[in-house]
């Protein structure tokens, strides 16, 4: 089962692929005058990459994160200051996160918030230039992990970016007046866009979001012009199309299977890179859908084009993929941006593309045909028909970036990568939220190696199909890794330990000059020596620091900025509104100082938080209000769902109650008649934890013979509860 060739339909595709040829030339040619006509508008050539200014996310078309300029250096980092701090006023709140790369060119910087709003500011002094609220709907469910946006894309005097309800936008780039705006998809069909688009020669290009709530995942190429959809490319293939007979026929007797891949998933969460020369877009898709975690009876085969490399010709034809998760069952999907290299292999220079995963490892392949340059081996895995596994998965040659297997936790049966998940409990590593999430790799080609972040984070599993409640596991420990691999070997030239779950979050940007840069989701910002690994110099930004950085340089100084605002679920860290920008002079008399550490993310999987005297106790988006309570032994305690999605509130000890899933404004009652102490989860939601402190003595009372806990699900609200309407079930501890 090769990641390339995957049954008929493929070899198939290679003769359409070879048909399409043509017509991916003719577009070819105008894309080579519409090069000539922008190179007359001194828009940069960012094959190369990045230098004064920041103006693609990735730093420049590879999505490389690697910058030439190096005032910065090894020897002069720990000189570094704050130059300017600026309070966006967006975005504040548990329900959102601050991810967003900024973008810098003329002086302007561009940034984005959790709540789609767009600031321009004067990425000398922060100043505020002008503001675009996006006023979306707040009422929106169907994100999957938190608001966010993780950027805009520059190009044609318009700042373009998605908005969490399915809409593109184009506006001024110099008065922030909305230009034009293309509904791609609905949110209330899951359709959601957090990813920044990538402008390239006159077109647009984004993914959407929702494979995890029963969306089929597609690319979307717009008229940068006009916001015309120019084409888009269903990512979760369909029957006739490349890769259709790798999901159930639509004949199928049985109609859930029919209909599979029409909420097939393979959502694209980054922004895609692309190779000018050879005419290629390239980006990873996301897990099937409508959920990874074990579900794969409804779905037989290998579910192409989910978690896999794809490349698309720029007229939206297919070109080729590798499949990097066969048949996803641990949603092992890959949500961290591509990046295009060119390195030596066997005494020849190669075009290599690059992928870090969940999985914990890093995917190497050819560029221009999709096969690896470095050795990727498929091993048989444990195997299960119910759920239909796929015999065996990719395996990259060289090391992992953390560890494939959890460490022994009591009580937990423990499960290493692609262990079957169905009725019985686990506890497995990688997680769903481990290995490399969302965090960007920077590539440097002074040095040859990758630096990468991932998530050495457990995870307790369990079909989700069976009706079974599964609490987190308590005890268990969230760490990270910060790694640099060559890329000529997919080895491990160093690698830090790293306190908290890194996979989701701000990733690595390489310089010239020896340095590679890092936020950490406690507030700290880092800069590291990227031959050897060792801190240099770290400043607390007072929130989560968990969005990719940036340099830049105007006039004769060289900045280096980050967006602090953490990340609301997959993390949990302190949320913010900042953007911060350092540099050697600092700010004006130094007046600058680094901020107050904010609270860290738990790194003990437990139950925190003061301990309120209650019987009633909220279930809202995403957490359990108040999250530590104490009653008397014989109280009843009244959870009431005031969110939005569904939530339930079961026992995550040996109590074995469980209120049942609750929908918006739905209350159930628990009796507690023994003392003690219960800890219980929210099954859709298994990052949600609370507790309850039971006192008193029940010798001798009338509940001393009634059972420990009685569960009455027919329970009334508390007076004055807030309802809201009903959403969709949420998504279980896995981060896209």
């Amino acid at each position: 089962m090769p990641g390339v060739s995957n049954g008929a339909g493929i070899q198939e595709a290679e003769m359409r692929s070879m048909r399409s040829r043509l017509a991916a030339a003719v577009i070819a040619i105008g894309f080579l005058v519409a090069s000539l006509a922008i190179s007359a508008q001194s828009i940069p050539d960012l094959r190369m990459p990045a230098g004064k200014e920041w103006t693609t996310i990735g730093g420049d078309w590879s999505n490389s994160r690697y910058s030439t300029l190096t005032q910065i250096d090894r020897a002069n980092v720990k000189n570094l200051k704050g130059a300017w701090v600026t309070h966006l006023g967006s975005g504040l709140g548990s329900k959102y996160s601050l991810e967003a790369t900024p973008l810098v060119k003329d002086g302007v910087m561009y940034v984005s918030s959790g709540n789609d709003d767009v600031f321009a500011l004067d990425a000398k002094t922060g100043a505020l230039i002008w503001e675009h609220r996006s006023g979306i709907d707040q009422n929106i469910s169907t994100v999957c992990c938190g608001w966010d946006n993780r950027g805009v894309a520059l190009g044609e005097g318009k700042v373009f970016l998605g908005y969490l309800d399915g809409t593109v936008v184009a506006l001024d780039s110099q008065t922030g007046k909305l230009l034009w705006q293309t509904p791609i998809g609905r949110w209330q069909d899951s359709y959601t866009i957090t990813s920044a688009p990538l402008y390239y020669n006159g077109v647009v290009y984004t993914g959407v979001s929702g494979g995890d709530r029963a969306a089929r995942g597609k690319v979307t190429a717009l008229d940068a012009k006009s916001g015309k959809e120019l084409w888009h490319f269903w990512t979760a293939a369909g029957p006739g199309e490349i890769g259709g007979d790798t999901w159930p026929a639509p004949n199928d007797p049985n109609p859930v299977r029919a209909r599979a891949y029409l909420q097939g998933g393979a959502s694209v969460w980054q922004t895609p890179a692309v190779d000018p020369e050879l005419g290629l877009i390239y980006f990873s898709t996301g897990n099937p859908g409508p959920a990874a975690g074990g579900v794969g009876a409804n779905r037989p085969g290998d579910n192409l084009f989910s978690s896999s490399i794809v490349a698309l010709h720029l007229d939206g034809t297919y070109a080729w993929h590798y499949q990097l998760v066969h048949h996803d069952l641990w949603d092992f999907d890959c949500p961290s941006p591509v990046i295009l290299f060119d390195q030596i292999y066997d005494g020849v220079k190669r075009k290599g593309i690059a992928e870090a995963c969940k999985t914990g490892w890093i995917y190497i392949l050819d560029r221009t045909n999709g096969k690896p340059l470095i050795g990727i081996d498929e091993k048989p895995v444990e195997q299960d028909p119910r759920v239909f596994s796929s015999p065996t998965q990719p395996t990259p040659r060289g090391d992992a970036l953390m560890p494939q297997c959890p460490q022994p936790l009591a009580g937990w049966v423990t499960k290493c990568i692609f262990g079957v998940i169905y009725d019985k409990p686990i506890l497995m590593s990688p997680g769903g939220n481990g290995g490399v999430n969302w965090a960007p790799m920077a590539y440097s080609p002074q040095s040859g190696y990758f630096y990468a972040t991932a998530a050495d984070r457990p995870q307790s599993r369990l079909l989700r199909d069976l009706g079974k409640a599964l609490g987190p596991p308590i005890g268990a420990r969230n760490a990270g890794t910060f790694t640099a691999i060559d890329s000529r070997t997919n080895k491990i030239v160093w690698q830090k330990k790293m306190p908290y779950s890194v996979g989701q979050g701000s990733g690595a940007l390489a310089t010239a000059s020896g340095l590679v840069f890092h936020g950490e989701p406690d507030g700290n910002f880092q800069a590291y020596d990227a031959k050897t690994g060792e801190l240099l110099w770290q400043w607390q930004t007072g929130a989560g620091a968990d969005a990719p950085a940036i340099t830049y340089e105007i006039g004769d100084e060289q900045y280096v900025a980050i967006a602090a605002g953490g990340v609301s679920i997959q993390t949990a860290s302190a949320n913010g509104d900042m953007i911060w920008a350092f540099s050697l002079k600092g700010s004006p008399g130094d007046r600058l100082h680094p901020f107050p550490a904010p609270r860290p993310p738990q790194t003990v999987i437990g139950v925190e938080g003061p301990v309120v005297k209650t019987n009633a106790v909220k279930l809202a988006d995403y957490a359990f209000t108040p999250g530590r309570i104490t009653v008397t032994a014989g109280t009843k305690v009244i959870f009431t769902n005031t969110g939005k999605e569904y939530h339930n509130a079961a026992s995550a000890d040996s109590g074995g109650w469980d209120t049942g899933l609750l929908a918006s404004g739905q209350s159930a009652g628990v009796t507690f008649n023994r003392p003690g102490t219960y800890s219980y989860a929210c099954a859709p939601h298994s990052f949600m934890i609370g507790q309850i402190i039971v006192t008193g003595s029940v010798t001798g009372t009338a509940i001393e013979s009634a059972p420990p806990t009685v569960v009455d699900r027919n329970a009334s609200p508390p007076a004055n509860a807030p309802v809201a309407m009903p959403g969709t079930m949420g998504c279980d501890d896995h981060g896209e």
